[in-house]
């Protein structure tokens, strides 16, 4: 009887994970065959596969929406951001779950308080503050706003994964005449690699998909990103639902390429924790 209910139980919990399995995939799998269907194909069987497999959806999007300037100001923004956080947020984490010092969980609470406070409520004091640096229509003004939202998240993550590190590496570091820099990147900086993939993506993600701050922040057209750019397949009367399919397929793709690339780090960083 208890292995009948075991036996049911796995039975249920295979069944859940597929049921929602389905319904994460199943929207991604509808966006990319409605990026080669026309509109008219797309009101006239919306959940049909396309006729026709051609790529003129995707090429007209491209030069029409002028996605390659887009694209590579989403880069530049996001990856700039990523680097800069990853890099600060380290250097601010290592002391922080290595060392102890008078003053170390207020800190760590200071930078908690940036996790609790949403920080879309500041936009009127961004603005002017951005208005007086004179960075308002520029990508510096998104990377310092994506920099500022990123740490808090980055230092507590990171903090914890250096905590768990053993002392013993680093004791036997300084015997070896290692000085704290070179302890902190060439020793304890690639143990915690699942842990800067985790804070990568998870950091990665919101920035790129990011269209509120760029519609605050950014008017001329040559500083635009990728989110603002398919705002050009939206006319006044009617909208072009074949080119903005293919446009979210686009804006969509870097995302699953580097989810895929970094997902066993991932993986490694969400699990590490249980399995210390």
């Amino acid at each position: 009887m208890t292995k009948f209910f075991d036996l049911s139980r796995k039975t249920l919990i295979q069944f859940a994970l597929i049921a929602y399995g389905f319904t994460v995939v199943y929207p991604v799998f509808l966006m990319i065959i409605s990026s080669f269907k026309t509109t008219r194909e797309l009101f006239k069987s919306p959940f049909a596969m396309p006729k026709s497999w051609s790529m003129h959806n995707y090429i007209e999007a491209w030069n029409r929406g002028n996605f390659s300037s887009y694209f590579g100001n989403s880069l530049f923004v996001t990856l700039t951001a990523l680097l800069i956080v990853l890099v600060v947020g380290s250097l601010a984490a290592y002391p922080l779950g290595r060392y102890a010092f008078k003053g170390k969980s207020w800190l760590m609470m200071y930078f908690l308080a940036g996790l609790m406070l949403p920080i879309r409520l500041g936009i009127l004091p961004l603005f002017f503050l951005m208005r007086s640096l004179h960075l308002l229509n520029t990508p510096w003004s998104l990377i310092a706003i994506y920099v500022a939202s990123g740490i808090p998240f980055t230092i507590f993550v990171l903090a914890n994964f250096f905590e768990t590190l053993p002392k013993e590496l680093e004791e036997a570091a300084r015997i070896d005449g290692a000085g704290d820099f070179r302890i902190f990147w060439q020793i304890m900086l690639p143990l915690i690699r699942p842990a800067l993939a985790t804070v990568a993506i998870f950091n990665f993600i919101p920035w790129w998909n990011d269209f509120f701050f760029p519609l605050i922040f950014i008017r001329a057209e040559k500083y635009k990103t990728l989110p603002l750019g398919l705002f050009s397949f939206f006319g006044e009367h009617q909208n072009n639902w074949a080119l903005l399919f293919s446009g979210l397929t686009i804006t969509a793709l870097p995302l699953l390429i580097v989810y895929l690339l970094a997902s066993k780090q991932i993986i490694k960083g969400l699990t590490s924790g249980a399995l210390k």
